[in-house]
């Protein structure tokens, strides 16, 4: 009796679809996967020189907020005059940042912290001037002389605190693998950036643990990544046999790369002199340990994981030259959100035929 009510049903519900509507669904299923395409499009970066924000202004100048024209950089006087301290937000060994106001646009305002970093602190300085993209935080303005610099202020602040960020009601909406994983991709493309940067290949040296790095980077208002701090970016150059180190003291730990490690035992004392150099696939190594940070454990994140396994595997060779460059895992990464988002959208559409 039972299989007979479901035949009829099943029968009844064949007849009541006509075939223009099924025609339209398949229509509808198409129209979807063509619009998934060219979200994603938006996403995609050809190899080599990565893309600059067409929205960025010449070198030295800059557009903030509702301002429509580009302005110049601003001057120390400008900066003395126009710019006004609200409250301290941030303190690190090279500068302290202050939650500024000028023309009633929020600004960060940093100055120099510790006297005996003033090469650290204007290295960080050339470096924002010289990489302003849409990588990275955008330069307001900078007096030389008394180590200030002005940048835009994003009021969430660093990605130190994204799970926070994310379980306030506000944001719980975007407390999604989608959303998460985007954040990872951005993460990745700025570690492209930098290894392909105009001024050659940058190496992320603070970067020795989790909290380290996330501090460095900027949670912006409309949920992408942007990378602040950048004092500590020394350059490679193999052609030239030129590699580097990350800082002067005895590195430990599993976050950071095995090349950064004393290779030679306890038996010998740390010897600056004696550590080897390396390059830029240290960051590689931690890309998976910031990306599991990035995707939580929100529902479908275990998915991501699963289907990022074997790049991540990769970036983990402790062979520096096995491991992918940035450009690979980026390219993979935008592969695997292609079709996660197709998996996603699929289930749903076969359920309206």
């Amino acid at each position: 009796m039972d299989k007979k009510l479901e035949y009829v049903k099943k029968e009844l519900l064949r007849r009541e679809i006509p075939p223009v509507v099924l025609v339209l669904l398949l229509l509808a299923v198409l129209l979807l996967n063509f619009l998934l395409y060219m979200a994603l499009n938006n996403f995609s970066v050809t190899t080599g020189q990565p893309d600059m924000d067409s929205s960025l202004c010449p070198f030295g100048y800059f557009r903030l907020g509702p301002l429509k024209n580009c302005s110049p950089w601003l001057s120390c006087e400008a900066i003395n005059t126009e710019v006004r301290k609200l409250k301290c937000v941030g303190e690190g060994a090279v500068k302290k940042v202050f939650l500024s106001e000028w023309k009633e646009n929020k600004v960060s305002l940093s100055q120099l912290a510790n006297s005996e970093l003033k090469e650290d602190f204007l290295h960080g300085l050339k470096m924002l001037k010289f990489l302003q993209s849409k990588y990275v935080v955008r330069l307001l303005g900078y007096c030389e002389k008394q180590f200030t610099i002005l940048t835009q202020y994003h009021p969430l602040g660093s990605l130190k605190s994204l799970n926070e960020i994310l379980d306030l009601p506000r944001y719980k909406g975007l407390n999604t693998w989608h959303r998460r994983f985007m954040l990872a991709i951005d993460y990745v493309s700025i570690i492209h950036y930098l290894h392909n940067s105009p001024l050659g290949t940058l190496v992320m040296c603070d970067s020795n643990d989790l909290d380290k790095v996330l501090s460095q980077y900027l949670l912006t208002s409309d949920f992408h990544v942007l990378v602040n701090d950048l004092d500590a970016l020394p350059l490679v150059n193999k052609s030239a046999g030129r590699l580097v180190k990350c800082g002067h003291r005895e590195l430990q730990g599993e976050f950071v790369a095995p090349e950064q490690l004393w290779p030679y035992g306890e038996e010998v004392p740390f010897e600056d002199d004696l550590m080897p150099p390396y390059d830029e696939k240290t960051d590689i190594w931690k890309i998976p340990d910031v990306s599991n940070f990035f995707l939580g454990h929100v529902e479908g994140s275990d998915i991501v994981r699963f289907h990022l396994f074997d790049i991540h595997a990769a970036c983990k060779k402790k062979n520096p030259a096995e491991r992918p460059s940035a450009q690979m895992v980026m390219d993979t990464y935008r592969k695997m959100l292609t079709l996660l988002l197709r998996e996603a959208a699929m289930p749903g559409t076969r359920e309206m035929l």
